[in-house]
């Protein structure tokens, strides 16, 4: 009985994981654009990259390690 309720929530989450893994993904590329163009960027955009890059890597390290495949 119990055991019919890990499976359930285990997809409900990983639909949550790869929410959030595409969002932290768009988050990163606008961070990482915005630092290439600007001329001279200040520490604080810097570092709010590193952040959504750390963000993203650790997320997809998860979806990694927990064989979590991208629906179509």
């Amino acid at each position: 009985m119990f055991f019919r309720r890990k499976g359930w929530l285990r997809s409900e989450f990983d639909d949550k994981l790869l929410e959030q893994l595409n969002r932290l993904k768009t988050d990163w590329n606008n961070q990482k654009s915005l630092v290439e163009k600007s001329f001279d960027p200040s520490r604080e955009a810097i570092s709010q990259a590193k952040l959504a890059e750390a963000k993203y890597f650790f997320l997809f390290r998860e979806a990694k390690k927990r064989n979590v495949k991208v629906r179509i």
